[in-house]
């Protein structure tokens, strides 16, 4: 009999970032390392990590790191995590660990513990077994897993959708799933995103009606598509809407073009490699263009485009510019943005709805049906936010499940089973967001992301003088210089009782043989605040800055 811990370190209450732990007996078996994409709010922020010091302290417990398939959100934090973990290895299907060998390869990080593994063929770990199973899903060779135990599976789903008409390495083997839900599954980990959702995910989640139609609409000119890069089955669809054209495509982005260019050797994608044109020919008149962010927030590349900042592409009222990928929650601001520039230059703006055209997740009848094959006597809503696991739970009731066996909760909770019985245990483990701005990981914190907003939102205020050092004398200054706070020409005023109150603060904290710089600098702030405030209702950031020489 087997005492088994399951937590998440990312993906609950969250769309993205996930990283769940399933500790058996001392082993360590780890399923997923994603990223999120920082929201409008994160001033600065590309990405965010989850926390992984848990994993870092049990290091030589952990068996593996089995990534469901080859999405940012499922397997972004794998360069991060090898670099303080170099010798775990990575489990991946084939499409998944091109993937990350590239992620990695880019990182100048080692690929030789990455593992190729096929669905439906055992990797034993002693006691315990992982068993693969095909799903569907926006990429090719998606899985869930099962972990055996001695006491039953556990199975993780990952992200699927059930659609019979996706074939190939996109292929959901219902028959293997209800054969592992015959043996006996003492805990389903299943997807929560579109739990709210009524019916089946497909065919709602196909967009080739509405790719062909815009085509029919604009026979002419160029035709710039916004797309997620590792939406591959989208991108499918678009290029086979091509494919019934005269039209060639440019894509924009090495890691977008790599991943394309992959595909379709590994087919994975169907299409003409000759009508792949390169980037001199992004002004042709009637090409098609595919730019999507590389590790970036959602519409970066877009919008360096709109702003000018990119050599090759300049959008004008000729074109047709279409977004495919979705908006993420706390994007919406950032998106309209995008679109009302766009819609300003006088190109024609195509927006794919989400809510109309559903992106490749299970919804309510996708999940009961999950359920019904694998027969769980526990249930554990996961991937996605709180909101979404609730209604998943719900589901599970509809459908017989009992309410104590289910399992609601959040990053850091430890849901425990002792020979196949839920426990009761208060234990958590330290969940947190590592942030990355760039190639700076982790160093941004809270404070710094509130400098950044107070910055955005007030300004900045620099009070400089110069003493000197013998005497303690003001030689110059005080000076305030600012920057996003007022309009100097207009505030003199201002700026020169600024002035007056720094001086006498200066003054007030100033001896013969002495200066206290902290009361100094704690004075002005405190005094100048309140004085700024009074007369412009605005907190700008203050600085000070007192030299002697």
């Amino acid at each position: 009999m087997s005492k088994i811990k399951i937590t998440a370190l990312g993906g609950l209450n969250e769309i993205g970032k996930n990283l769940y732990v399933i500790d058996v007996d001392k082993d360590i078996f780890v399923f997923d390392a994603g990223l999120k994409y920082a929201d409008d709010q994160m001033l600065g922020v590309d990405y965010l990590l989850p926390n992984y010091d848990y994993l870092k302290e049990n290091k030589d417990r952990i068996k593996g790191i089995f990534i469901t398939h080859g999405h940012d959100g499922q397997m972004g934090c794998i360069p991060d995590l090898l670099r303080d973990l170099p010798d775990v290895k990575v489990y991946a299907a084939a499409f998944t660990l091109e993937m990350i060998k590239e992620e990695l390869l880019e990182e100048n990080l080692k690929t030789d513990n990455l593992v190729l593994i096929k669905p439906f063929k055992k990797i034993s770990f002693g006691k315990n077994s992982i068993f693969p199973l095909s799903v569907t899903h926006s990429v090719p060779d998606a899985l869930a897993y099962v972990l055996n135990t001695e006491d039953g599976a556990i199975v993780y789903t990952g992200n699927f959708v059930f659609d019979p008409t996706m074939i190939g390495n996109y292929k959901t083997d219902i028959g293997k799933i209800a054969y592992v839900g015959k043996q006996g599954v003492l805990c389903l980990m299943s997807e929560s995103v579109y739990a709210d959702k009524s019916g089946f995910t497909s065919p709602k989640h196909r967009i080739s009606a509405v790719i062909r139609e815009i085509f029919m609409k604009q026979p002419e000119g160029r035709i710039i598509f916004n797309v997620a890069q590792a939406q591959v089955a989208r991108i499918q669809e678009i290029l086979s809407e091509i494919m019934i054209t005269d039209r060639k495509v440019v894509v924009m982005g090495k890691s977008l073009e790599t991943m394309i260019q992959k595909s379709i050797d590994m087919k994975d994608i169907k299409f003409d490699k000759e009508r792949i044109e390169n980037i001199h020919h992004t002004k042709d008149p009637n090409i098609v263009l595919l730019i999507s962010d590389e590790r970036e927030k959602p519409f970066s590349n877009m919008d360096r485009i709109l702003k000018g900042f990119d050599k090759f592409v300049t959008i004008t009222d000729k074109d047709t510019v279409v977004f495919t990928n979705p908006i993420y929650d706390g994007m919406e601001k950032t998106a309209t943005k995008i679109f009302d520039r766009v819609a300003q230059i006088g190109a024609n703006l195509e927006i794919i709805s989400s809510k109309k055209y559903l992106g490749h997740h299970a919804s309510r009848e996708d999940l009961m049906l999950m359920i019904d094959l694998l027969n769980p006597k526990y249930y554990f809503p996961v991937l996605g936010e709180y909101r979404h696991q609730v209604e998943n739970a719900k589901n599970a009731k509809i459908i017989g499940m009992k309410e104590e066996n289910i399992l609601l909760r959040l990053n850091g909770e430890v849901v425990e089973f002792e020979n196949g019985t839920l426990t009761e245990t208060r234990e958590k483990i330290k969940v947190d967001d590592i942030l990355v701005d760039g190639k700076t990981v982790g160093d941004i914190g809270d404070i710094v992301i509130k400098d950044r907003e107070l910055l955005s939102d007030n300004g900045i205020v620099i009070v400089s003088a110069t003493l000197d050092r013998q005497t303690k004398q003001v030689l110059s200054g005080p000076e305030i210089l600012t920057r996003g706070f007022i309009y100097v020409k207009d505030s003199t005023e201002i700026l020169k009782e600024a002035s007056k109150i720094s001086l006498e603060v200066i003054h007030e904290n100033t001896k013969p043989n002495f200066v206290d710089f902290n009361k100094i600098k704690t004075g002005i702030r405190d005094r100048l605040g309140k004085y700024l405030y009074k007369e412009t209702e605005c907190k700008p950031m203050i600085l000070i800055v007192i030299q002697e020489v």
